[in-house]
């Protein structure tokens, strides 16, 4: 059984390089997955409009409206009905770590994504939004 049968979410990856666009959606295509990719922050709220997402990774670095703005207007367009937003980057110092989850963010997954990586983070993050759901 695929992870994406025992979990079945809608998933939206925002990053703006296209080789990274490609990794990442070959990942998610072998656990199952299709993913939504959008290239920048003004792209993740178009189709935060049109879809309803439950988890959005969020690259940091992104031309027109990063990583934490597009968090930013997430938070302030959809409260707490908002979806699981997780930091994607490189940058993995602890003080990057703090300065997501302060803007907003609910978790931190760093660059470059693997196939455990990704597969442990949907584990943690579906327990995140069951218990944001009860």
């Amino acid at each position: 059984m695929k992870i994406s049968e025992k979990y079945p979410l809608e998933i939206l990856v925002a990053e703006d390089n296209a080789i990274n666009q490609k990794l990442i959606f070959r990942i998610f295509q072998s656990l199952g997955y299709v993913i939504h990719l959008a290239a920048n922050g003004y792209e993740v709220l178009e189709l935060l409009d049109r879809i309803n997402i439950d988890i959005v990774l969020m690259d940091i670095q992104m031309p027109e409206m990063d990583g934490i703005e597009a968090t930013r207007k997430i938070i302030e367009t959809w409260g707490d009905k908002k979806p699981l937003i997780i930091a994607m980057t490189a940058n993995s110092l602890s003080s990057d770590k703090e300065a997501y989850l302060a803007a907003g963010m609910d978790d931190y997954i760093s660059k470059p994504l693997t196939l455990v990586l990704v597969q442990t983070g949907i584990e943690k993050w579906t327990a995140m939004l069951d218990a944001v759901k009860k």
